[in-house]
């Protein structure tokens, strides 16, 4: 058996004094903020990279403009981790001065179904 090394995000090194690694439900979850929170043109050699969530922070206002975002956010789940996971349910919400990511998927490696929910923006 060929194991994978998944090495944990944002990138640290353990107490053994190595690179971090994590499981493959959490380097899964790592995929999927990092997808998230990428703004498209951020990454040089992969300028159509990223979900676009960053900049809909404060023009989120309307429920037109929430299920736009969750358009483009299950089109760049596809898109990128399609591979990856299978999304079961996408949920974008406002609150105040933040958006909240409710994404329900399955990890096609392992059959795992997680849950998980990310928040960009609020009280600094």
């Amino acid at each position: 058996m060929n194991a994978r090394i998944e090495i944990d995000f944002p990138f640290a090194i353990d107490p053994r004094g190595r690179t971090a690694t994590t499981d493959e439900a959490d380097h899964v979850r790592d995929m999927i903020e990092q997808l998230l929170f990428t703004r498209p043109g951020e990454r040089v050699n992969r300028p159509d990279f990223g979900a676009g969530v960053m900049h809909q922070v404060f023009a989120f206002a309307s429920p037109e403009a929430a299920t736009a975002l969750e358009f483009t956010t299950r089109a760049a789940l596809q898109r990128y981790l399609g591979d990856v996971i299978e999304v079961q349910k996408l949920d974008v919400t406002a609150i105040d001065a933040s958006l909240q990511v409710e994404i329900h998927y399955v990890i096609r490696a392992t059959g795992e179904r997680p849950v998980q929910t990310f928040v960009v923006g609020g009280p600094a």
